[in-house]
């Protein structure tokens, strides 16, 4: 396993990071404890969760993946082995988040009651890296797709009132540094441009989509990323299991998320099914796991910190990490490269 900073932090994050939005849904406390155990053992330092979590998101299981990673915590006495990284949600009309019934947006009153819950989950007096899942004014795309833009308007919390309340939990010592996650190049650069000029923190990383099927992060974020060293930390690198090859021609296993809960029409746009069956052929041809070579291209490139990598059974989940043993050649890289530039970014 490999470290790299975080940021401009003197933490050291593993290559990959245990991602873990299954917990409390697909599996179970105990399922999630191995998973932590053996991560841990395999050199990961650095989970990622959220207070959606699990997905799908619902009232009755929000918050559960929170509990399994603090009675973990509990259970072990090991929080200072881990570089813990949790989220926010942005503006939404999701109502179970708040007391009161509250609706989900970024203003103070609601990042603080967020974190305080979060912590108290987690049973932990700190968390690492606090993010936000996503931005808190009306973006497209989810904030991370800038091939198609359309205007939109809607209400929103100025993003330097939002980074004050942040600068206050790091004061507080609940926070140590902060992330944002599903966001722009506006978005960034202007959470950037906050920081210098009003002494606010500065977000350390971005965690957004990133595969083999979706690097629209090189159009406009990458060099962010490089020159003001908020590296990417690269989530769906399978792009949500599409990229292993489970599901080609209408394949449909029992337990996948698309049987439990059909909600992945982000990986079955126009060109998506051409592109994966272009990629999944392609390792084959290679004599590669197609996972495996997936989740390599994420971490061998100079702009992601960290590849996000998620698994409901723990021989996906050993397979994820031994693919730190497949090299990214040149050769592998210009037949990858050769593949994109005819099938594009079908998942956006």
């Amino acid at each position: 396993m490999n470290y790299r900073k975080l940021g401009r932090t003197d933490l050291m994050v593993s290559e990959l990071c245990l991602g873990t939005m299954t917990w409390g849904e697909q599996n179970t406390e105990a399922e999630g404890h191995a998973q932590m155990d053996y991560a841990l053992e395999r050199g990961i330092n650095f989970f990622d969760t959220a207070e959606l979590y699990p997905i799908p998101p619902k009232a009755e299981t929000q918050g559960a993946t929170e509990r399994i990673i603090g009675s973990w915590f509990k259970a072990r006495g090991n929080r200072d082995k881990v570089i813990l990284a949790t989220k926010v949600v942005g503006r939404t009309d999701m109502d179970w988040f708040r007391d009161g019934g509250r609706k989900g947006e970024l203003n103070r009153a609601q990042i603080e009651e967020a974190v305080n819950k979060s912590l108290k989950r987690l049973q932990t007096d700190y968390i690492d890296l606090y993010q936000l899942h996503w931005p808190d004014r009306a973006v497209t795309q989810f904030g991370s797709n800038p091939t198609i833009f359309r205007a939109a308007e809607g209400p929103e919390n100025p993003i330097d009132e939002i980074l004050a309340v942040l600068g206050d939990l790091v004061k507080a010592g609940k926070v140590r540094h902060i992330g944002l996650s599903n966001e722009s190049a506006w978005g960034t650069m202007t959470f950037l441009h906050h920081a210098a000029v009003k002494g606010l923190p500065r977000v350390q990383s971005i965690q957004n989509a990133y595969s083999l099927v979706n690097r629209t992060f090189e159009v406009g974020l990458a060099e962010i990323a490089m020159r003001e060293n908020v590296g990417l930390l690269a989530y769906s690198p399978l792009a949500q299991g599409y990229l292993t090859g489970k599901y080609r021609d209408g394949a449909l296993p029992p337990g996948s998320r698309k049987q439990l809960f059909d909600r992945l029409q982000r990986y079955e746009k126009p060109g998506a099914a051409e592109a994966i069956d272009a990629y999944v052929t392609l390792a084959a041809e290679l004599r590669l796991d197609p996972a495996q070579m997936a989740i390599a291209f994420a971490t061998s490139r100079p702009f992601v910190t960290s590849t996000i990598i998620g698994a409901t059974t723990m021989e996906q989940l050993r397979t994820d990490i031994d693919a730190l043993d497949v090299t990214i050649t040149e050769e592998v890289e210009a037949r990858i490269d050769a593949i994109h530039q005819r099938q594009g970014n079908p998942c956006p």
